[in-house]
């Protein structure tokens, strides 16, 4: 099931459908399952044509790929709380995205402090975005 997104997640299947690699694709469709079995109570979906997953209507954590890196979209105030153990990682933190290599093992454990950190920052936000 690792080449294979889980059932539950079939409503990302079009990002996929838009050609990416064998690379992205492996790297990804794991992080994407892992991350629905880590936080079933997340909603996925894609938007901004990325998948990403919400909660009660509110962003929680985005993905995407480029050529030779994975991205994951956190918002700034996210990015700035992880940004120095992000970057002690050895992984890029932009201002909108946690960066990393395709080389490089995605670190479960900083990746599931920053979904927490989001659940439980955004419990009273009643929009998509924080204000």
């Amino acid at each position: 099931m690792a080449d294979q997104l889980h059932t539950d997640l079939a409503v990302l299947q079009p990002y996929f459908e838009a050609g990416k690699s064998s690379t992205q694709r492996a790297q990804l469709i794991p992080l994407l399952n892992w991350v629905h079995t880590t936080f079933p109570q997340l909603t996925p979906r894609v938007a901004w044509n990325q998948p990403m997953f919400t909660d009660h209507g509110t962003f929680i954590i985005g993905f995407s790929t480029a050529k030779d890196h994975l991205n994951i979209a956190l918002e700034p105030p996210t990015l700035d709380h992880f940004r120095a153990a992000i970057e002690a990682n050895g992984d890029h933190a932009t201002k909108m995205l946690w960066q990393i290599n395709f080389e490089k093992r995605v670190n479960h454990d900083l990746l599931a402090q920053t979904i927490q950190y989001n659940i439980d920052t955004k419990q009273a936000t009643t929009t998509f975005w924080r204000a």
